[in-house]
């Protein structure tokens, strides 16, 4: 795959990421050749269906895959450190110090068997070195940060005992623990309502603006993302389709499957009677993945040629750059034929 734009101000870049895993005498090639970066003090969203490799991407750059996992790339730099000459104990520090992640579903993240406050302390000893007493001022501290009540109590509380955004609040909690330089949120909104999305969206914000750490943002919803982040990706069957400032992606997508998310989104505009459009099919088997490009069978554009390799990245600007063989004018003129 082609590298990215070079740029001084990126805090993570990587170089052609494969991830494949090898299970029951087959291979899924979950991740096909990423090249991205994240910026300094930036929110970078990651979107895309299920399966489409986000997460494992992500886990990839942190070395949490499981041993059938085989990862592969040219590079993997962190603030100029390249991760593939790491050891397995300096990858095992930087991870949680540096580089910190909020997996997904609060709801079964945390150990049942544990106080609220266990969770906390044992990540302030183990990457901070504190001692008991100081990691619970510090675990006090955290907790008040991040919203939640009567900090004090709550050290001794149960996470049965937490709704499902407070538990959410605890794990981000327990990823700024240790000061990291990016933090990694994973589906941070997902089995939440509505109103306490807002407000957990509205926190990383808020936590972002005042430690200006940077944040990779990893959702399936496009909607969510939209006043929060400065950049997105959007992924698809392990590749990524396409990149670009917000404001591009929102306004200018290039690619179809981006301009197939947007207009799935439901718009609350008066008067907007226009029905959504659903995405016809079902994502790709990553098993033995098409050669073409991984969305031709769902796409109302495709043509033969879209069957016989990978698209090349056409760059529309500094910031965007997609992955189809039709120009975006192209794709218009055929917009404009199908309706």
């Amino acid at each position: 795959m082609e590298e990215i734009k070079k740029n001084d101000d990126k805090i993570l870049s990587a170089q052609n990421v494969h991830t494949t895993f090898r299970t029951h005498g087959k291979s899924v090639k979950a991740v096909r050749g990423v090249s991205f970066y994240a910026g300094y003090q930036e929110i970078l969203a990651v979107v895309g269906e299920s399966g489409s490799g986000k997460s494992v991407l992500m886990k990839s750059i942190l070395g949490l895959m499981p041993e059938n996992a085989e990862v592969t790339a040219d590079q993997i730099l962190f603030m100029d450190k390249n991760i593939l000459e790491m050891t397995p104990e300096q990858q095992r520090k930087m991870r949680g110090k540096e580089i910190a992640m909020v997996f997904q579903d609060p709801m079964t993240a945390l150990n049942p068997l544990r106080t609220i406050g266990f969770h906390l302390t044992e990540v302030l000893k183990r990457h901070r070195g504190m001692d008991k007493r100081t990691a619970q001022k510090e675990a006090i501290a955290v907790l008040e940060q991040v919203g939640i009540s009567s900090p004090e109590k709550r050290l001794d509380q149960y996470p049965h005992e937490f709704s499902g955004g407070m538990r959410q609040r605890v794990l981000i909690a327990m990823a700024l623990c240790c000061r990291p330089k990016l933090l990694i949120a994973d589906e941070p909104t997902t089995a939440l309502d509505v109103t306490i999305q807002a407000q957990i969206l509205e926190l990383l914000k808020k936590l972002q603006d005042e430690t200006g750490m940077s944040i990779i943002l990893i959702t399936h919803d496009l909607g969510v993302v939209a006043s929060l982040s400065r950049r997105i990706m959007v992924m698809y069957g392990g590749l990524l389709m396409e990149e670009g400032l917000t404001e591009e992606i929102f306004y200018s997508p290039k690619h179809p499957y981006t301009r197939a998310l947007l207009q799935a989104i439901p718009k609350p505009q008066a008067g907007d009677r226009k029905r959504l459009e659903p995405i016809p099919g079902m994502a790709p088997s990553l098993i033995d993945p098409p050669d073409g490009c991984p969305f031709a069978e769902r796409c109302k554009f495709a043509c033969e040629q879209c069957e016989k390799g990978i698209p090349k990245y056409r760059v529309y600007s500094d910031t965007q750059r997609a992955m189809c063989i039709f120009s975006a004018e192209e794709l218009d003129a055929r917009e404009r034929k199908v309706d």
